[in-house]
């Protein structure tokens, strides 16, 4: 399964695609309850309800954290884990998955306000050892809205089975990169839009050698420290997240043929890295957004980035529809107005944050999947984001 997923919950909200049809029912673990709302101003009737029941047979744990000018809510559910059926910790870290390139793209946007990256100018420029000729076109910027016609490398498997025989594979952004570049281009640069990881995974290596330090080293100097974003961190080559945390289960074979949970809790991910390894808390990740969107992490212009999509032109490759992906963010139309956020996901996580451009609305949320890359939206996270900013608009 590639990166595509991840677009997932975008299509399904500007869609209103529905969730698809649940599994069996987890009727061994006890229910646990949301918790109190913390103001009345948001819908708290429906984000009660949007997180009630768990665990379910989709989602095991949710996490959520409402804020803005119009008023706050904060709400737990689900279990810590099927096997004790322990309340789910609402500070738990958990996998972050592709929220992890508003990171990575604030980064470079950084970089590029000290004159130290041109989005305009060819990747090559940067990495010419790594990008070929035939390449040449691509830019810094079409990289991170996802326009670059860059394919994705191959990986060894298609089916969750398969990922979970090679979960603790260590995978080399460098020979990611290679992979993906030996193959024939989807598009012409700056023509469409394809969502995936691979031009992300160029981002971190060219952050490399333009900093001269890690791509950890420097997101984690110039975003979490500054942020003090305690719960935020990068788990290179570990498999496990460490600190607080709810288990993640993905439903799939299990040994004795039959289809079941499995705890997916421990599973490296450096196939994702700079964009989609990110380790965080729904606390972390609000305050993130909060500087984010208020100018206090990327300043000036290059901020807009962020909130501009590509001409209306460029449609995306696979249905032909707008392109909805600026530099790290995406773009949803919801209750009449403009939302602005990241979804991600990885086995037994998804996770996401979402805003008004002007703050008055913003969403954060962890939600235990059980079958998070699937291509249909998870009910609790669709829910969630209707509960928030309102309905998708028809059509």
């Amino acid at each position: 399964m590639n990166a595509r997923t991840r677009t997932v919950l975008a299509t399904a909200l500007v869609l209103g695609i529905a969730a698809g049809p649940a599994g069996p029912a987890l009727a061994s673990a006890p229910r646990a309850a949301a918790t109190t709302p913390a103001s009345s101003t948001p819908d708290s009737k429906a984000l009660t309800a949007a997180i009630a029941g768990l665990p379910d047979a989709s989602t095991t744990a949710a996490l959520v954290r409402i804020s803005g000018s119009d008023g706050r809510w904060r709400g737990s559910s689900g279990v810590h884990d099927l096997a004790s059926g322990r309340r789910a910790d609402p500070d738990a870290r958990f996998r972050a998955g592709s929220v992890t390139k508003v990171f990575t793209a604030a980064t470079v946007l950084q970089l590029a306000s000290e004159k130290k990256v041109d989005l305009d100018r060819p990747v090559r420029a940067y990495l010419p050892d790594l990008i070929p000729a035939a390449d040449e076109k691509v830019t810094v910027r079409q990289l991170l809205n996802h326009t670059s016609g860059l394919p994705s490398p191959d990986f060894p498997g298609t089916t969750v089975e398969e990922w979970y025989a090679n979960r603790f594979h260590v995978f080399s952004p460098r020979a990611m990169v290679a992979d993906a570049t030996a193959k024939k281009r989807l598009f012409p640069a700056g023509t469409r839009q394809n969502y995936s990881n691979i031009g992300y995974t160029v981002a971190g290596l060219l952050i490399e050698r333009v900093s001269g330090h890690r791509y950890e080293s420097e997101v984690r100097r110039r975003i979490l420290k500054p942020l003090a974003l305690h719960g935020t961190s990068f788990p290179d080559t570990d498999p496990r997240i460490h600190g607080p945390h709810n288990h993640g289960y993905q439903r799939m074979t299990l040994d004795d043929g039959s289809t079941g949970l499995r705890d997916v809790s421990v599973w490296g991910s450096t196939d994702g890295w700079a964009a989609g390894d990110l380790i965080s808390t729904t606390a972390d990740l609000e305050r993130f957004t909060k500087a984010l969107f208020s100018g206090r992490v990327v300043r000036g212009p290059l901020l807009e980035e962020m909130f501009t999509l590509p001409d209306d032109s460029v449609r995306d490759h696979s249905t032909g529809g707008p392109a909805a992906f600026s530099v790290g963010l995406t773009s949803w139309q919801l209750g009449g107005r403009q939302v602005w956020g990241k979804s991600g996901g990885r086995w037994g996580y998804n996770s996401g944050i979402g805003s008004t451009r002007d703050l008055s609305r913003t969403l954060v949320y962890s939600v235990n999947s059980t079958n998070a890359k699937g291509q249909d939206t998870n009910r609790t996270v669709r829910d969630l984001f209707v509960a928030a900013f309102g309905k998708p608009a028809a059509g």
